[in-house]
């Protein structure tokens, strides 16, 4: 069984459906930042707590 780590976000979304599942709801802008932060994002968890502190925040592209 896997601990739900992966090396970045591009396999934590191929090899995790509830992760993927998730990322695919966000708003496009927020998928445009994660997908440019790739290497720091390797769990459901860690993919929450950005999400959360993006949006709290007023990121810009």
């Amino acid at each position: 069984m896997h601990d739900g780590t992966y090396l970045c976000l591009t396999e934590l979304l191929d090899q995790d459906l509830s992760a993927y599942e998730y990322f695919q709801g966000l708003d496009g802008r927020v998928q445009d930042v994660l997908r440019r932060e790739d290497g720091d994002v390797s769990s459901l968890e860690q993919l929450q707590s950005r999400v959360a502190v993006l949006l709290a925040s007023d990121f810009t592209e």
